[in-house]
């Protein structure tokens, strides 16, 4: 059984469903902007490796044999620790002929302070003549110098034998172990390669970019699948195979690998861009529009993106075609 509704009824239970969408329906503000090219800077995409300030490899003082090898690659390693220690047999045998000479040059100098006594002796009986008192007085004098000279010998090779020991020239991470143990190596050959005073990006730049470097301009990094920022902190004055060599520091950097590649943008110079806020771009089908006030009307015209930049918080698309420098554009 159908109940008649009037008409009067329906039309008053229109009216307020209609007010009821109108007044939930939400209103989006928007506002108006003069585009106006702007000066932005052209970024070259390089590959920088990872490298270590200080490279220095920690040389053998001495030849011998490789007695303790006490590190490998990937150790840390503190300036002055010992990292190997080298032997040479021979100083053993130099240290025990030393003291042999020693004890002959004790018993002439007591044979020649003995003789120099009883020379005195012999001297205030009349015995004997002052002369042959100073040639005694002299003996006892070369002896002693010999025996002087004889300990500075013995403790020049004993210092050689403490040289053994190899010490890390600086703080950092061991990089490169050539050798083994029992390896049998001359003096000043590298026994470890340490790798120390930071780690930073080291960049190759082909030489006509070389006027639009400047020390402590920002760098874009892509680093562990990020963006983030660094510092261009040196800038080399010689140019080796047409490329600038520089470095750059960032603070996240990765320096599991050294010597591993990382993407780096480099500012090269500047170029003139049409950029609107990224909020007043929107995404259809595909396609990209941008709402721009004409004739007091608002349109949507298409257009082609290209970088999103950040400028004051604000993220930025730069407008490649579809839009020229004077026109108004609605922002949402």
């Amino acid at each position: 059984m159908r109940i008649a509704i009037p008409t009067a009824a329906r039309a008053a239970a229109a009216l307020t469903l209609a007010a009821g969408l109108v007044a939930t329906s939400p209103v989006l503000a928007t506002d108006t902007s003069t585009l106006s090219t702007q000066t932005v800077p052209e970024w070259k995409a390089v590959y920088g490796r990872v490298e270590a300030r200080d490279l220095v490899s920690a040389r053998a003082r001495i030849g011998g044999t490789v007695v303790e090898l006490l590190v490998s690659e990937g150790d840390t390693v503190a300036a002055g620790q010992r990292i190997a220690m080298v032997r040479d047999d021979k100083l053993a045998f130099q240290v025990a002929a030393i003291d042999a000479q020693l004890r002959v040059l004790d018993a002439q100098l007591s044979r020649a302070e003995a003789e120099l006594s009883r020379g005195r002796s012999l001297v205030e009986r009349g015995v004997s003549t002052a002369q042959r008192l100073e040639q005694l007085q002299t003996d006892v004098e070369v002896t002693r110098n010999q025996i002087v000279a004889t300990q500075a010998q013995r403790s020049v090779v004993v210092q050689q034998g403490e040289e053994g020991a190899v010490l890390a020239p600086v703080s950092g991470v061991v990089l490169g172990v050539p050798i083994t143990r029992d390896t049998v190596i001359m003096a000043g050959e590298a026994v470890a390669t340490v790798g120390g005073g930071g780690f930073f990006l080291r960049l190759a730049i082909p030489e006509r970019h070389a006027d639009a470097l400047k020390e402590g301009a920002e760098i874009r990094v892509s680093a562990s699948g990020a963006e983030a920022m660094g510092r261009l902190a040196k800038v080399y004055p010689r140019i080796q195979n047409g490329r600038v060599i520089a470095d750059v520091e960032f603070e996240r950097l990765d320096t599991t690998f050294v010597d591993s590649r990382v993407l780096v943008e480099v500012p090269v110079g500047t170029r003139d861009a049409l950029l609107v806020p990224r909020s007043a771009l929107a995404t259809r089908s595909g396609l990209d529009f941008v709402r721009v006030r004409q004739d007091g009307q608002d349109v949507e015209r298409a257009v082609v993106p290209g970088e999103v930049m950040r400028r004051d918080g604000i993220a930025y698309v730069e407008i490649l075609t579809g839009l020229a420098a004077g026109e108004t554009i609605v922002v949402p």
